[in-house]
């Protein structure tokens, strides 16, 4: 996209700098000073900054038609970007809190962000060959593709609805509780609780690490995936597919059908509700 207008090597700490600017590129611009004025881009559409670096906060409110190219965010700069439609974030690093907030048609590309909170109820979202760090990450997001990301965090993916994620590691705690259509492929999921509470979560040539997994979920599907250290696994949860590895314990699955290289300990009590329904076998016997 060719812009009317460049703003170049300009350095501000003015409140709203560069409020409802359009069809501007803004290239090596620091935002930082004593006057800590916020929201320097608020209300501005048709924008693209590079090579920038950010030390105040808000910076990005209500913006429209944003790209944010090889720029920085330091921890001043929180809550960068809210409320903004059509966003583009390639090459950046972010080390404030509250990233991406009630964002629409937002794409992370070749980023690294450590954040308490990112990616709140934003819908539409694609995340790229990027190092996401924090907790609740992508709480009660929609419509969500993640492809070749490294994530670390607690509490990732709740209330997430139309989430696929493929060829990336998570190592997080209680993830995907109370998700729904969620598909996991080719992938490493280290995650003690994980997926309590969900409806409809496929996992396919994944390895899935830690305690008491799948609990209290429906309509779960496991296809070639590996477990390790799972104990207590599908309490109370509808399951489905073909698993091995290093599954330590089933307790009081409510249904299903597993196909397994090996027989775990069965852990059927007095509080068993599956009246029958679920069943587990062994892949290479009759």
């Amino acid at each position: 996209m060719g812009y009317q207008n460049k703003v170049i090597g300009i350095t501000s700490d003015e409140e709203r700098a560069f409020y409802a600017s359009q069809e501007t590129e803004f290239i090596n611009i620091e935002i930082c000073g004593e006057a800590d004025g916020e929201s320097a881009f608020k209300e501005s559409r048709d924008i693209e900054v590079a090579n920038s670096n950010f030390y105040l906060r808000y910076p990005f409110w209500h913006n429209t038609n944003l790209k944010v190219n090889n720029s920085n965010f330091y921890d001043k700069a929180r809550a960068a970007f809210w409320y903004d439609e059509n966003v583009e974030v390639n090459c950046c690093n972010g080390y404030g809190v509250k990233y991406f907030r009630e964002c629409t048609n937002l794409k992370i590309s070749s980023s690294t962000f450590e954040s308490e909170e990112i990616g709140w109820r934003c819908n539409n979202v694609e995340v790229v060959s990027s190092n996401i760090t924090g907790f609740y990450a992508f709480f009660q997001s929609s419509d969500i593709v993640i492809h070749g990301i490294e994530f670390k965090g607690k509490y990732s993916f709740q209330y997430a609805k139309n989430l696929t994620i493929e060829n990336s590691n998570l190592d997080t705690k209680d993830a995907f509780w109370h998700a729904e259509n969620v598909v996991v492929r080719n992938s490493t999921i280290k995650s003690e609780y994980l997926a309590w509470y969900a409806n409809g979560i496929t996992f396919i040539n994944c390895k899935i690490i830690g305690t008491q997994p799948i609990c209290y979920a429906k309509n779960v599907r496991f296809v070639n995936c590996e477990f390790e250290k799972a104990d207590l696994s599908f309490e109370y949860s509808e399951v489905n597919g073909d698993i091995y590895g290093d599954i330590i314990s089933i307790k009081n699955p409510l249904s299903g059908s597993i196909l397994i290289d090996k027989i775990p300990e069965m852990i059927i009590d007095k509080n068993d509700r599956s009246h029958g329904a679920f069943s587990i076998k062994e892949k290479y016997k009759n």
